[in-house]
């Protein structure tokens, strides 16, 4: 499917015909010399500092809206969250980042829930690897990047990849300079996935999905993050016969009869086949569609639940582009129709309003593998067997982990948080005691051990002081989070010293566990 011009845009169209022409560059066209005063915007003189140019948080020029190809108008809101909730979140992605592989195993639906509200920026990268993989391949193949990027590459893939650099975000400060580091970092990424995978080759849509990544990570994180959705998330989205995206094409349709009668009715009565509004969504993930900030949130989700969320989306967009009479009295044919689905309302592809919809949208993953059973059987039925086989595809980021389970290299711990001694407990209820009486409690536990009184088990109140103090330790076996349950048996003073720093370490631990990772404190943050 050859793409018209200005397709650096997020709404740039696709032309009607043939689906071929997503694996080519775009050949010059009348206005290859606009297009070429769009991309030199960032020229050595700019980017050795001589023109000024103000960027954005997302890292876009600030002005640019207005040309051709440019963002569009919202690409720039985001929902503003207070500094303070942010730091909130950031301390809940660091304690589950360094604890990777139990959050997945257990607690999934928290790190769903998380994503769901979106990754703080400062995390985003990071969260993306983990979520998609990506980490994991990159410790499975150490140097292998490396490799492919000193490797020469095939000329046929290289002139191609080369022809569209400039089109990939051409208003970002990492892409806006012909020839910059953003540039030649893309490029270094494509040419390498056509050497990982020589059968599939370079496949047009790949290169904003590739710039995405690149805007949050380096290259040879941003390699092995876009080997799995190649392989993982959209497989066979990106091979020469581009079956995989019919397929869920149909399959878009399909589900689209129970979300939205009334738009599913009105596009069979034009007879509108999905490729026509849907190719440039899915094989982009909406990269070149939506605004930014709503990009990232669908982003997050993505990574974690996996193309139910890029259905969805497309779903939601459907529903309130088509969905109402009202709605439907300016699409009398197929050209009104196809321009509607291009000029989407900023309403509907506004942040909040868009991410509420998609997450309460009921549908899921075995849904979608229903109906790709039933599509790929009329598949079959009518056109024969499928000549690209894709490997399955895998629902997000716990079906990968458990389809490539691996070790992860966990992140710099947070600092743990020590209370002082006269903090109450974790658990424990009431006010803390005066210093005095904790010395007196202190000095009275010394003396029970230097006269060797402590075979008779230490009072709840004494066990709690001990741990809390520091410097003296309660019996290995003393339960601090229920003191009142202690066991008589006698210690030894040598294994009671050697249990010492382990009491210790086990009230640091609970402390930090009580402020940082409680479900019950995990509100709508």
């Amino acid at each position: 499917m050859a793409k018209s011009r200005g397709e650096n845009g997020p709404r740039a169209p696709a032309a009607e015909g043939s689906l071929s022409g997503t694996r080519e560059s775009l050949a010059p066209g009348p206005d290859a010399a606009a297009a070429d005063e769009l991309s030199s915007l960032g020229s050595d003189s700019e980017a050795n500092g001589f023109a000024e140019r103000r960027i954005d948080k997302f890292g876009f020029i600030v002005g640019s809206q207005g040309a051709e190809g440019a963002p569009c108008p919202l690409l720039h809101r985001l929902e503003e969250v207070p500094l303070e909730v942010l730091r909130q979140r950031e301390s809940k992605w660091l304690d589950m980042l360094n604890n990777w592989d139990k959050w997945m195993a257990k607690k999934h639906k928290k790190i769903r829930l998380r994503c769901q509200k979106g990754i703080p920026p400062s995390l985003r990268g990071r969260a993306w690897q983990y979520l998609s993989g990506g980490k994991v391949k990159l410790q499975q193949n150490p140097g292998k990047f490396d490799e492919l990027d000193m490797a020469p590459g095939d000329p046929k893939w290289l002139d191609v990849i080369e022809r569209d650099l400039h089109r990939q975000f051409p208003f970002h400060e990492m892409f806006v300079s012909r020839g910059g580091h953003g540039q030649q970092d893309l490029f270094r990424v494509l040419k390498a996935y056509t050497l990982y995978r020589p059968e599939e080759g370079y496949c047009q849509a790949q290169a904003p999905i590739a710039a995405v990544l690149l805007m949050h990570m380096p290259a040879e994180q941003a390699f092995w993050c876009l080997v799995q959705i190649c392989e993982k998330y959209l497989p066979g989205y990106y091979s020469e016969k581009l079956e995989a995206i019919q397929l869920d094409g149909e399959i878009l349709f399909s589900l689209l009869q129970k979300v939205s009668p009334v738009a599913h009715k009105h596009l069979s009565r034009q007879k509108i086949d999905p490729l026509l509004y849907m190719t440039e969504w899915f094989m982009c993930a909406f990269a070149r569609t939506l605004p930014w900030s709503s990009v990232l949130r669908v982003w997050d989700m993505f990574f974690c639940e996996g193309v139910k969320i890029i259905f969805r989306v497309g779903l939601v967009l459907l529903k309130h582009a088509l969905g109402s009479p009202e709605k439907l009295k300016a699409c009398q044919g197929q050209y009104e129709t196809i321009e509607q689905l291009r000029s989407l309302s900023p309403k509907i592809m506004q942040e909040a309003f868009l991410v509420q919809e998609v997450v309460e949208l009921p549908v899921t993953e075995r849904q979608i593998e229903r109906e790709h059973l039933i599509q790929l059987r009329r598949w079959q039925e009518t056109r024969g067997e499928l000549q690209c086989c894709s490997p399955p595809r895998l629902h997000g980021a716990k079906a990968i982990m458990e389809a490539e389970p691996g070790p992860r290299p966990m992140l710099q711990p947070s600092p743990s948080i020590r209370l002082p001694p006269d903090a109450p407990l974790p658990g424990s209820k009431g006010k803390p005691k005066p210093p005095k009486q904790i010395q007196k409690e202190k000095e009275q536990w010394k003396q029970a051990k230097a006269s060797g009184q402590l075979d008779k088990p230490p009072t709840a109140s004494q066990a709690k002081v001990a741990a809390a103090a520091g410097d003296v330790c309660p019996p290995q076996n003393v339960l601090l989070k229920d003191p009142a349950h202690l066991d008589p048996a006698p210690q030894d003073s040598a294994p009671q010293d050697s249990a010492c720093h382990h009491s210790q370490d086990s009230v640091h631990h609970h402390s930090q566990e009580s402020l940082t990772s409680q479900e019950s404190e995990d509100t709508y943050l």
